[in-house]
């Protein structure tokens, strides 16, 4: 049986992380209104790449990024506390461009149709 450790670790923290900004754990005034969509593990478990989506300004995703990505340190201590793993990974916020991307699809199929 293959079992994907890096996939439910990354379930994991997906769960974790979206719990601690629903119940505003972080309290970075630059994080908007963001949505966890993915977490992407390294294959040691070492690094991990938390993908978050929001609807807004080039501006306010890139504030948001910069207040989580400066509140990663604060996520890694929390998850620590949380998760009983030998070695907790070191967090990065990215945006999430498939949101976008799949609308932009969605507008020129609507174009072509017409």
């Amino acid at each position: 049986m293959n079992f994907n450790r890096t996939g439910r670790v990354g379930d994991l923290l997906r769960a974790e992380v979206a719990s601690m900004i629903l119940h505003q754990e972080i309290k970075d005034p630059r994080i908007g209104f963001v949505t966890i969509t993915n977490v992407l593990m390294s294959k040691d478990l070492k690094h991990a790449r938390i993908f978050f989506s929001m609807l807004g300004s080039e501006k306010e995703v890139k504030d948001s990024m910069e207040g989580l990505n400066s509140a990663s340190g604060f996520v890694r201590r929390a998850l620590a506390k949380r998760l009983r793993l030998k070695n907790i990974p070191s967090v990065r916020f990215e945006f999430d461009e498939t949101l976008e991307y799949s609308s932009h699809i969605e507008e020129v199929l609507k174009e072509v149709k017409e």
